[in-house]
């Protein structure tokens, strides 16, 4: 497996304080001669900050010691909130080498506040902890690539061992799974996913894998469907079920253009079966792919036609 040798965070009293206007020069300013400090400005009062807060809190923590925060209740530091020009709140501003770097008003989506975070990190020349996962989520999809998929598996773990919201490398479990013929294992691994990255795009390609690998259980063989095609071109089934055998084969562009064929044929056959099974196929490939891109816009000039 993999060692993803991100190392263990700092406590987190070292990364999150509070700072007041006498403790602004020390908290901030000269922190951040070494390290980027985010300043949270907020009050009591204030709605908003309740929930920024905790988010701020979160990021900061999961960058591992890259950055630091300081939070500052403008309410007992009226001066340093004129100094900076802070007309409302929450906000958020990076310090680096004593200046401000970077910076926001108002509550962000989770998604935002990280890529903030990573922003200030990178900008100040760190390197977001995201980085490495990234790297070792490229490591194990080459690993699949080559047949690894067991050793795949692990360093997919890993990284959600870290991170258990990873959308890539939760896809990638899953593929992996699928891969070594585990379906069941896969399926159970989709099924568990947190609410967060259910929808995203690397689970929903991994869902559509898994639906073509159980169709590829039941495939029927190749040259006796490709026999009945030819002797009788308008056995829509016969070739809907080629196109699936071509698929588990191996053949997936062969099996697209079956599929287009059927779907020339007849658009409507079996409630829009080939056009959802081409969808499916899709789905499960890159957005790049050249047998998805060449894909499309051939079914979208038979609709169009």
């Amino acid at each position: 497996m993999m060692d993803l040798n991100l190392g263990a965070a700092p406590a987190a009293d070292d990364l999150i304080k509070d700072a007041t206007e006498a403790t602004f020069m020390a908290d901030v300013v000269d922190t951040s001669q070494t390290v980027p400090v985010i300043v949270d400005f907020w009050a009591p009062w204030c709605g908003p900050c309740k929930t920024l807060g905790p988010q701020l809190e979160a990021a900061v923590r999961a960058a591992k010691g890259a950055v630091k925060m300081v939070k500052i209740n403008v309410d007992e530091a009226q001066m340093i909130a004129g100094q900076l020009q802070i007309q409302s709140i929450p906000t958020v501003y990076a310090f680096s080498k004593g200046q401000p770097i970077d910076g926001f008003q108002g509550a962000l989506p989770d998604s935002e506040i990280k890529a903030f975070v990573d922003r200030v990190v990178k900008a100040t020349g760190g390197e977001a902890p995201g980085d490495g996962l990234a790297d070792a989520v490229a490591a194990a999809e080459e690993m699949l690539t080559e047949g690894a998929a067991a050793d795949a598996a692990q360093t997919f773990a890993a990284v959600l061992g870290e991170d258990e919201k990873h959308a890539a490398a939760y896809g990638g479990m899953v593929r992996a799974h699928i891969a070594m013929g585990e379906l069941d294992q896969a399926e159970a691994i989709l099924n568990g996913a947190p609410a967060e990255i259910s929808k995203a795009p690397e689970l929903e390609a991994a869902f559509a894998q898994l639906e073509l690998a159980r169709q590829a259980e039941g495939a029927g063989p190749v040259d006796e469907l490709k026999a009945a095609v030819a002797a009788d071109p308008d056995n829509n089934q016969a070739r809907f079920d080629l196109a699936q055998a071509m698929h588990a084969n191996g053949d997936v562009e062969g099996g697209v253009a079956e599929l287009l064929e059927l779907f020339r044929r007849d658009q409507e056959w079996n409630d829009g079966a080939a056009k959802a099974q081409l969808f499916t196929i899709f789905e499960a490939l890159k957005p790049n792919d050249p047998i998805v891109l060449n894909g499309r816009r051939k079914l979208s000039s038979i609709i169009f036609a």
